[in-house]
C-alpha cells in the first residue's frame, strides 16, 4: 500500500471529510436553524474525526453524519433554553442558498425559513429524525442507529413531525409567483398602501421581526390581516424612505435585502400560501444577518 492512501491516513481523513462536509452542514442547519451554531457543530466534528481511530471506521460518511447529528441534538437541546431568554421573536439565521439550493441534501426539504420556525415547535430529537429522514433521505433504520432509538421508535418521531408540519401548512406557491407577490408586497408596504396590503395577506398572517434587541424592532409578533396591514402601513413613514433594495435568495426562496441610507440592512422574506401571505420575517439584527452578509458579499 502506497503512504497515504490507508483510511487512517491525515491526507485521507481530510478528503473524506471535505467529500461530505456540505452534507455535514446541512443536517446541523437543520437541526439547529443557526448558521453559526451548525458551522460550530462541523468544526467540533472534525476535530472528533482527527481524534479517531479512523482505521477502525468502515464508513467514514456514515460515521461523520452520526458524530453531526448527535451534536446538533446536544446543542439543540441547549440552545432552547438560551432562546427562551432572547430579546424578542426569535427567527431561524437565514442561509444564502443560490450555490446550493439544496443545502448539501438529497433534496431541498426543511431548508425553508417558516418550516425551520415550525420545527423549534419540536424536540430536537424529533426534529433530527424528520431532517434525516426528509432531508437526505435516510432509512428508518439508519435513523434509528444515529439517534440510538429502535426503527419503530424513528418511525413514530418521523410521522409526528410530519403530521405537526401538515397540520400547520397549507400548500405553497411556486418561486415565481412567491417573487411576484414579493414585489407586490414591498411596493405596497413602502408605500403604506393598506387595501392592496389587505388584498395581499392571508387572514391568519403573522409578522415576526427578529432584531435582538435592536432599536425600533418589534418585540411581540403582530397577529391578523387587518392589525399587521395597518401596523406596516403606520410603519412605513419611518422605515421606507431613502432605502435601497437588493434582490436576494434566502433559503430558497426570493428576498430583499432593505438597506437605509448609511444604516445597517435588515432582511424581509415572506412565507406565501394559495391563501394568501401567511408569515412575513424581518431580520433586524446585525449579529443574525452577519454570516448572510458575508455569503452573499463572499
Amino acid at each position: 500500500m502506497q503512504p497515504g492512501t490507508d483510511t487512517g491516513s491525515p491526507d485521507r481523513a481530510t478528503r473524506d471529510f471535505l467529500a461530505v462536509r456540505p452534507r455535514l452542514f446541512g443536517i446541523a442547519y437543520r437541526v439547529l436553524g443557526s448558521a453559526v451554531e451548525a458551522e460550530d457543530v462541523v468544526q467540533e466534528t472534525w476535530l472528533r474525526w482527527q481524534g479517531t481511530d479512523r482505521s477502525a471506521v468502515l464508513e467514514p460518511a456514515a460515521f461523520l453524519a452520526t458524530v453531526t447529528t448527535r451534536l446538533a441534538v446536544n446543542v439543540a437541546t441547549s440552545a432552547r433554553v438560551r432562546r427562551e431568554a432572547y430579546v424578542g421573536p426569535w427567527l431561524p439565521e437565514p442561509v444564502d442558498t443560490s450555490a446550493d439550493p439544496q443545502l448539501g441534501a438529497e433534496r431541498a426539504e426543511a431548508v425553508g425559513l417558516a418550516v425551520l420556525l415550525l420545527l423549534e415547535r419540536l424536540n430536537p430529537v424529533e426534529r433530527a429524525a424528520y431532517v434525516l429522514r426528509e432531508a437526505f433521505d435516510y432509512p428508518y433504520r439508519r435513523v434509528a442507529d444515529i439517534l440510538e432509538t429502535s426503527e419503530a421508535n424513528a418511525r413514530q418521531l418521523v410521522s409526528r413531525a410530519r403530521r405537526h408540519l401538515a397540520a400547520a401548512r397549507r400548500a405553497r406557491v411556486d418561486a415565481a409567483e412567491h417573487r411576484r407577490l414579493l414585489e407586490v408586497f414591498v411596493g405596497a408596504a413602502r408605500t403604506g398602501d393598506l387595501a392592496v396590503l389587505e388584498r395581499l395577506l392571508a387572514a391568519d398572517v403573522v409578522s415576526w421581526t427578529d432584531g435582538g434587541g435592536a432599536r425600533g424592532a418589534s418585540r411581540i409578533p403582530v397577529l391578523g390581516r387587518l392589525v399587521v396591514a395597518r401596523y406596516l402601513a403606520a410603519f412605513a413613514p419611518r422605515f421606507w424612505p431613502g432605502t435601497a433594495l437588493r434582490w436576494v435568495e434566502a433559503n430558497g426562496r426570493p428576498a430583499v435585502l432593505v438597506t437605509p441610507a448609511g444604516g445597517t440592512p435588515a432582511l424581509l422574506a415572506l412565507d406565501v400560501s394559495g391563501e394568501g401571505i401567511e408569515t412575513i420575517m424581518w431580520w433586524m439584527s446585525p449579529a443574525k444577518l452577519a454570516p448572510f452578509l458575508a455569503a452573499l458579499d463572499g
